[in-house]
């Protein structure tokens, strides 16, 4: 029998697993756990999976009485937890020490900075006068981020001298507060400063097997060059032969560098002045729907590749998988207020392209500017004959069906839209 233990996850995982056989015992935050996946795991223990504290005892009291082969998580805040389980009951699993690298930003430029002399420098950023040091050193601009946030939080690019004092302050501001709006589950607490990678953004999805790591999809991602908030992904990405073939070679020699071995990544890398470079990589599935996306593309499920490689039940992906149709997911986003009215979600999803539809936007929620990915209101993500048609379908959606209705703070109504793409530049 195959038993895995899952540190958090969505409805889909636990399904998923179960689909292929698998026993399922889920630790689920208090927050998160579903009547779904109640029904569907063979046991659930409610319990603050990102507190070892917490887990340490589940985890053993589990072991004991049921017993499991294989500790897992594909949400970022269970990774550590399901890394020090692997570890603590010998599994043969990821283990801690790599989770850490992925997970602590500062820590896998310092990590990468054992291997390539000339990795992306980085400090970590404690006081006023590093921000000083580090500009002295290094030059503008750089990135001031936390060392273990997502979606973007926080992230801060700084040009010139005169604004040190307000990446300062943006930091003092964020530090110690809770980064859950939405989904996630941390607090801000440490900062970093790394040298700003210039260049056309992508993420890599991978799958590795036995260290051999398979390059699933290059996904083209349109960025917000002011905030870095991400407001399209399309896959495969448009990119050039050249670019794709250095992104193929670099990805794997980084995740082996890092110490991976198996299961699924997520990789955030841009194309530009000094070639290929990591921005940052995640031991997880990606968010964004782009999972979806992959499976729309290549008909390759990478949660259920997640789930059922450590039990033998999936098969070895070739080298190079190839695409059979384009995805795209894109995003509304609306102008500073309060939305006053949501419609046509049911209609979108309906639609024979569509692959997923989520609205988080609700009548009474305030609209910020554009900061980080939490403060995007829907996301549409479609298949289309190739990427430039799955684009076209997603902003069709978006434009005729997707109907969510902003009042601006001078009593204007307004309708939300797809981000801008051709913003979406690299500064």
């Amino acid at each position: 029998m195959s038993i895995l233990l899952l540190v958090g996850g969505t409805d889909e995982t636990v399904v998923k697993a179960k689909d292929l056989g698998i026993t399922v015992l889920l630790l689920q935050h208090p927050t998160k756990v579903s009547d779904a996946q109640r029904a569907a795991a063979d046991e659930v223990r409610v319990v603050d999976f990102t507190s070892w504290a917490e887990v340490e005892p589940v985890a053993r009291e589990l072991w004991e009485s049921r017993g499991f082969d294989f500790a897992l998580s594909l949400t970022e805040p269970g990774l550590d937890n399901a890394g020090r389980i692997n570890d603590a009951f010998s599994l043969g699993g990821t283990g801690l020490a790599v989770t850490r690298l992925f997970r602590d930003k500062l820590a896998m430029r310092a990590h990468l900075a054992l291997h390539d002399p000339g990795a992306v420098p980085a400090a970590p950023l404690r006081t006023r006068d590093d921000l000083d040091t580090y500009a002295a050193r290094y030059g503008f601009p750089f990135i001031v981020k936390p060392t273990d946030a997502t979606a973007g939080i926080g992230v801060l690019k700084v040009e010139s001298p005169d604004e040190l004092d307000t990446a300062w302050a943006h930091v003092s501001r964020l530090r110690g507060t809770r980064t859950d709006r939405v989904s996630t589950l941390f607090v801000l607490g440490e900062f970093l400063m790394e040298r700003y990678i210039d260049g056309a953004e992508y993420s890599v999805e991978t799958f590795g097997f036995d260290g051999r790591h398979v390059v699933v999809a290059v996904t083209e991602k349109w960025v917000d060059p002011r905030s870095f908030a991400e407001i399209g992904h399309v896959v495969p990405a448009r990119v050039s032969g050249v670019d794709e073939e250095l992104i193929r070679a670099a990805v794997p020699r980084f995740l082996t560098t890092m110490g991976l071995r198996d299961g699924v990544a997520h990789t955030e890398v841009r194309v530009g002045s000094r070639g290929v470079e990591v921005i940052e990589s995640h031991n997880r599935i990606a968010g964004d729907a782009i999972t979806d996306l992959v499976e729309g593309a290549y008909g390759i499920d990478l949660i259920s590749y997640s789930v059922g490689w450590p039990f033998g039940l999936v098969p070895r992906l070739p080298d190079r998988p190839v695409a059979r149709a384009g995805a795209s997911t894109r995003f509304v986003v609306g102008a500073p207020g309060r939305v006053v009215s949501v419609a046509g979600a049911e209609e979108a999803a309906a639609a024979p392209e569509a692959l997923v539809v989520r609205v988080s936007a609700k009548p009474g929620d305030e609209v910020r500017a554009l900061r980080d990915n939490w403060d995007r209101l829907a996301l549409v993500a479609v298949t289309g004959a190739d990427a430039d048609a799955a684009i076209a379908n997603g902003a069709r959606l978006i434009d005729e069906v997707i109907d969510i209705r902003v009042e601006t703070a001078d009593g204007e109504i307004v309708r939300a839209g797809a981000a801008s793409a051709a913003e979406a530049v690299p500064a």
